[in-house]
């Protein structure tokens, strides 16, 4: 856990060096390419005027101002935060909306980790057994794609401007060519270690359990009620309606549970209870574990209709979802039409006692729509973050080394760390590694490669600073410490690992903080 935990928290410097370059970008001209890959960071549309001076203006033109000023959009996201600040409450109670907002914080923290830990990583595990992966080759492939498709997306979305650049074309095409390598790779050295070994499989270390070890918080997910062992079955076989399947499968409290728990768990089992219940509407799970396969026939024709959904109006803060095709039909009605159509197809031709053979299909409609909630909650949570970085009034270089590339990591923390939890350290491990190269080479290479034209077809980036240099320097030095310090071990990772990770990271944000405040600086020749 602790190595894992410190890979993540180390990983976050490629996010804030992103962040960090887009925060100086907008002090000195034009963004560069770097920050292409950060999320909820699309406020950084400059035109000389910075959204922190919102403090110095009157109370009486705060609103206007951060209504007018483009640095204070947030492209991503639902919700207009700081409208709310300084629109929705007199400037007198300004710390009202940011006491509401930090608890909306914490709860999109619990958001978080319900659906890791009881949607996401169980989706990924059953894809995995499925397909019979290695937990390396997991980690670097879904896992990592689940983490970081959302990143992509904005880096593709950043490179649309023509102000962020792109690269050459051979070095965009070595970008994608370089992740399908690395896939490769790992997918080639895993099948020779099989093959050496003449064995199927590779089966989990004694600390890596083949199912789940957390299965007492597995009891109070919505996909296992009704399952209170064999002393509360029946004893003689009948069939249940689909209206009663329906019910049971989307009830998220286990009243045996309920009754044998203290009452500060059953607080925040009520706190959770809405997000459950809006997540087993709209995600199915698959559990190769039980007989059925956690098959819940209404349910999961229900799942056709929401699930895709859901992808089409959070992707892009339903910008996709809402266009309307020649003007009249919207994509979203589109999508529901499909989906009720297909819905009842295979409504028709299953039945509720036997799962199809086509259910693992589901698994991969979850890991998606899971994947999607954890991208939403991360840019809401992001974009509360730099709210409160503006509110008070922190530069954004400094926003962008810590609460943001923090928040920009979250996601990927809890997925990383719950997949740890339940026995699976390996596949997490490999994603903290895979998930960042696919967010830099998939991202930047897909980015550049669709804004490619004829009369563009190269793009510079200039390291104008010293800062530039100090978190590239510091992110290539973290990966070759990894790089030496793992095999010596013996690929056998202990707490000293990740303390040495955590330790370097705390003295890169130190440096790169003194160098912002030119503590640090070049003497000039």
């Amino acid at each position: 856990m602790g190595p894992l935990w410190a890979l993540r928290v180390a990983g976050a410097l490629s996010v804030a060096g992103a962040l960090a370059e887009h925060g100086g970008s907008q002090r000195s001209g034009p963004p560069a390419a770097l920050d292409a890959g950060t999320r909820g960071d699309g406020a950084g549309h400059d035109r000389g005027v910075d959204c922190r001076e919102v403090r110095k203006r009157n109370s009486s033109e705060r609103c206007r101002f951060v209504r007018g000023t483009p640095d204070c959009r947030l492209d991503d996201g639902f919700l207009d935060y700081l409208g709310g600040a300084f629109c929705a409450f007199p400037a007198a109670l300004l710390p009202l909306p940011v006491g509401l907002y930090v608890l909306w914080l914490l709860y999109l923290f619990v958001i978080l980790g319900v659906t890791a830990e009881k949607f996401f990583c169980p989706n990924l595990s059953a894809i995995s057994t499925t397909l019979k992966l290695s937990h390396n080759v997991a980690g670097v492939t879904f896992l990592a794609f689940g983490n970081g498709a959302p990143d992509v997306f904005s880096a593709v979305v950043a490179f649309s401007d023509p102000r962020t650049a792109g690269l050459a074309v051979g070095a965009v095409f070595g970008y994608l060519g370089l992740y399908v390598f690395y896939v490769f790779t790992v997918v080639l050295c895993t099948w020779i270690h099989r093959w050496q070994r003449g064995d199927g499989p590779s089966q989990p270390g004694p600390w890596e359990p083949a199912i789940p070890t957390d299965a007492e918080e597995q009891e109070s997910s919505g996909t296992n009620c009704g399952d209170y062992g064999e002393e509360y079955r029946p004893l003689l076989p009948h069939r249940d309606s689909s209206l009663h399947i329906l019910g049971t499968a989307l009830n998220p409290l286990d009243k045996q549970k309920w009754r044998r728990k203290p009452w500060y768990w059953r607080l925040f089992k009520v706190l959770k209870v809405p997000v459950e219940l809006v997540l087993l509407l709209t995600v199915p799970v698959v559990d190769p574990d039980k007989d059925d396969l956690n098959w819940k026939r209404p349910l999961n024709c229900l799942h056709i209709i929401t699930g895709p959904l859901l992808c089409i109006l959070t992707l892009n803060s339903g910008a996709y979802g809402l266009y309307q095709i020649q003007g009249v039909f919207p994509v979203w009605a589109l999508v529901a039409l499909a989906g009720s159509v297909l819905a009842i197809i295979i409504f028709v031709s299953t039945r509720n006692e036997e799962p199809p053979k086509y259910h693992c299909v589901f698994a991969f409609l979850g890991f998606l729509v899971s994947a999607m909630w954890i991208n939403a909650a991360a840019t809401e949570l992001v974009n509360i973050l730099r709210t409160l970085g503006i509110i008070f009034d922190l530069s954004n270089t400094v926003l962008g080394l810590t609460l943001l590339a923090w928040g920009n990591s979250i996601g990927d923390t809890f997925s990383d760390l719950t997949m740890a939890r339940q026995g699976y350290p390996r596949m997490a491990f490999s994603a903290c590694f895979g998930g960042i190269i696919f967010n830099i080479l998939v991202g930047v290479g897909l980015g550049c490669l669709l804004q490619m034209t004829s009369s563009q077809m190269a793009v510079k980036l200039e390291p104008d600073s010293l800062l530039v240099w100090i978190l590239a320097g510091a992110l290539g030095l973290s990966l070759v410490f990894s790089f030496v310090v793992v095999p010596a071990q013996c690929f056998q990772l202990g707490s000293a690992y990740g303390t040495c990770l955590i330790l370097y990271y705390l003295a890169f944000l130190c440096v790169a903080l003194l160098t912002e405040f030119h503590v640090i600086h070049l003497v000039p020749t």
